[in-house]
């Protein structure tokens, strides 16, 4: 809660790119109405991918991964778990389910932070209460060395910190001492540096901006997973984490880089969306157009299965179909045989 605590001290000269996110996020939302109203059979189908990518994305950055041919499977089916991975991806998947259904009864309280957390990590012991030992954020080096990154709250102190970023929140919310926007960035910053659980941090994170977002009408994530363009965006996300961390327990960093980062994040969305929406013809053509749009996005060789995970909510089959139609267009080229053959576009 340093970060809103700085805010309400003394107003913010807000940086130059700040303005510049704000401005395209604001008219970005001014157009979301005029998208929204696209055919729901059309939307349905980036909602059920936004809702696969996001389950899959948030876990994966935290290094839980479960195999592509049960994807579709964990996060819509009822059948029988086979691994603790497995049930972290699906209790992502219902806490998500949550905040898309009921984000306008959903308040940012401590008793919802709580549910989130412990929706996301399944039967977990700790699931759903506060870190109950000292849990620093700690980096390590191939070679064995390791640093501490970044002292957390003590566990003594967490939920006094909590309530208080709460409190925080909904006085910057009535008194505008930030855009609300910035605010919802500088309250993501504030919760992972205090750090409240043993485990499941980011994700809760990650589930918190997205129910913030509804609460101030920014609905794309709905419709585009923000997990995923985090995961690849994932070192900057580090990266920008770690310079806004650097003396938060005095209230003397600079926020503005991981305010920065989420407020990309968010453009990035929006901009996917709009083209996504645009591309969708029809809903039999949307989830090919989904695959085009992960094929053109490629830098270099890549394989079926490299598409796959772009796009865990299609089928092998039809990325093959459309790989195929591409090269008979003569915009792709195989570069080998089998399953692991490497495919580029041909320019």
């Amino acid at each position: 809660m340093m970060t809103l605590k700085q805010f309400s001290i003394k107003p913010e000269t807000v940086p130059s790119i700040t303005s510049w996110y704000l401005s395209d996020l604001g008219e970005a939302r001014g157009r979301q109405e005029l998208f929204t109203k696209q055919s729901p059979q059309k939307l349905k189908v980036l909602r059920e991918h936004a809702l696969i990518e996001s389950a899959v994305s948030s876990n994966r950055i935290e290094g839980v991964t479960v195999a592509d041919a049960r994807i579709r499977t964990i996060v819509f089916g009822k059948s029988h778990l086979r691994d603790r991975d497995e049930e972290e991806v699906r209790g992502y998947r219902n806490a998500l389910k949550l905040i898309h259904e009921q984000a306008a009864k959903l308040p940012v309280s401590e008793e919802t932070i709580l549910n989130l957390h412990r929706l996301a990590k399944g039967d977990i012991w700790d699931a759903g209460k506060y870190k109950e030992k000292e849990s620093d954020i700690i980096e390590k080096y191939p070679d064995g060395t390791s640093r501490v990154r970044f002292r957390t709250v003590s566990p003594a102190k967490t939920p006094v910190f909590v309530a208080e970023l709460i409190d925080l929140w909904n006085q910057c919310l009535r008194e505008r001492w930030v855009q609300p926007i910035v605010a919802m960035a500088a309250f993501n910053l504030d919760f992972l540096s205090i750090h409240p659980f043993r485990d499941g941090n980011g994700r809760v994170s990650r589930l918190l901006l997205l129910l913030q977002c509804y609460h101030l009408g920014y609905d794309a994530g709905r419709y585009i997973s923000i997990e995923r363009i985090i995961e690849q965006s994932k070192d900057r996300y580090y990266e920008t984490l770690e310079q806004s961390s650097q003396d938060w327990h005095e209230g003397k960093h600079d926020p503005w880089p991981y305010i920065n980062y989420v407020l990309y994040t968010l453009k990035t969305a929006y901009k996917e969306f709009e083209e996504r929406v645009g591309q969708l013809r029809s809903p039999k053509g949307a989830k090919t157009e989904i695959i085009r749009s992960a094929i053109e996005k490629t830098l270099r060789p890549f394989r079926i299965a490299d598409i796959q995970k772009e796009c865990p909510s299609v089928s092998v089959d039809l990325i093959r179909q459309i790989l195929k139609k591409l090269r008979d267009e003569g915009k792709v080229e195989c570069l080998g045989r089998g399953q692991s053959a490497q495919w580029q576009k041909r320019k």
